[in-house]
């Protein structure tokens, strides 16, 4: 994997703010890459950044991943979605506009071709 490519994806998902959430997409679209690119990245270098603020596009986390995600979205406001392991995705999901912008300012160092 590019390593311009995991920190793109790493910087994006530490723009997303507290108490929001985006999916794989949502990351994905701001990058310039695919979702499943957005899903490995995340599996494999993604511990280390706010990891639990993206689920996919229901809102959603694998019930394994959503046992370590709940402390950190209870100390957020993020509420579970009643009979499902996530979020209402559309109450919390992060302003992507906003999102774009901020990512942009993150990234400024790094080269910016798409990926």
């Amino acid at each position: 994997m590019d390593e311009v490519v995991v920190e793109k994806v790493l910087r994006a998902v530490e723009q997303v703010p507290p108490g929001r959430v985006v999916s794989y997409g949502d990351v994905a679209a701001v990058v310039g890459i695919g979702p499943r690119q957005v899903g490995s990245i995340m599996r494999h270098w993604g511990s280390n950044v706010t990891w639990w603020r993206v689920t996919n596009a229901q809102g959603d986390l694998p019930v394994e991943v959503l046992a370590r995600a709940r402390p950190h979205w209870r100390e957020e406001g993020i509420e579970l979605r009643p009979g499902a392991p996530g979020c209402r995705i559309a109450t919390y999901r992060a302003d992507l506009e906003q999102l774009g912008h901020d990512y942009a300012r993150a990234t400024r160092d790094l080269p910016h071709a798409a990926g």
